[in-house]
């Protein structure tokens, strides 16, 4: 739905196309939806919460993969404030540990997740925008489709699940991918794992504010630390 709406609102941008970056654009899309296919089914054999953490391991992931496969150079400072955020991460995420099936398909699905961004911040720069978010999502839309299929289809029961749907095509795939793929041609893959780490925070503010959790002294000094981390690494690089 997401990629329909996309090509209905610009249709001229089919003749960004071009061969190097519809393989660019499929080849992000394929780490895309395996990060997504991997974290379905580790939710499906472990805790939000836990899923949570392991997903969030992309912020250590993602500068190992930066400097093994880009050879950029990651400074002492700033695996610090990976450090951090990963600290942060747990506070936030961990309520108990198990290992088990579904932590083992998350961590596949952190290790997906931090080698798009890695390849994202490389492949972006250059390149149209609204382009290499259609090619993206069309893969990402292709592999989840033919992994979901097994299980039938089933539509959207009501206007009121329907609406939810258009919303999360529309504004949490189509404009959030647009803004991460133009963000990440003009900052390094680190800078951008640590921001979104941010993700939690936010989810634990939500559930705060809209679902009534408590604030517990370890939700906080986890929130503290990521957005310490963020903030320190935006100050670094800006």
């Amino acid at each position: 739905m997401a990629v329909l709406v996309m090509i209905l609102i610009r249709p001229q941008v089919l003749k960004f196309l071009t061969k190097d970056l519809l393989l660019r654009g499929l080849a992000a899309g394929f780490l895309l939806g395996g990060g997504y296919i991997f974290q379905t089914v580790g939710l499906a054999n472990t805790g939000a919460a836990i899923t949570g953490f392991v997903t969030g391991l992309y912020v250590v992931l993602t500068p190992l993969f930066a400097g093994l496969i880009f050879k950029e150079r990651v400074s002492k400072n700033t695996w610090l404030y990976v450090f951090m955020a990963t600290v942060g991460l747990a506070l936030l995420s961990l309520k108990g540990w198990s290992i088990g099936f579904g932590e083992l398909m998350v961590f596949f699905s952190a290790i997906a997740f931090a080698a798009h961004i890695t390849a994202l911040s490389k492949w972006s720069a250059g390149r149209d925008v609204y382009a290499m978010t259609i090619t993206q999502l069309t893969m990402c839309a292709a592999m989840t489709g033919v992994a979901s299929a097994f299980e039938g289809y089933s539509a959207p029961p009501d206007s009121g699940v329907w609406a939810v749907v258009v919303f999360t095509a529309v504004f949490a795939t189509a404009i959030a991918f647009i803004v991460q793929t133009w963000s990440q041609a003009h900052m390094s893959a680190t800078k951008v794992a640590v921001i979104l780490t941010m993700e939690v925070v936010f989810a634990a503010f939500f559930a705060i504010i809209f679902a009534g959790e408590r604030l517990t002294l370890q939700a906080a000094l986890g929130g503290i630390l990521v957005v310490t981390a963020m903030y320190l690494i935006v100050l670094k690089e800006s």
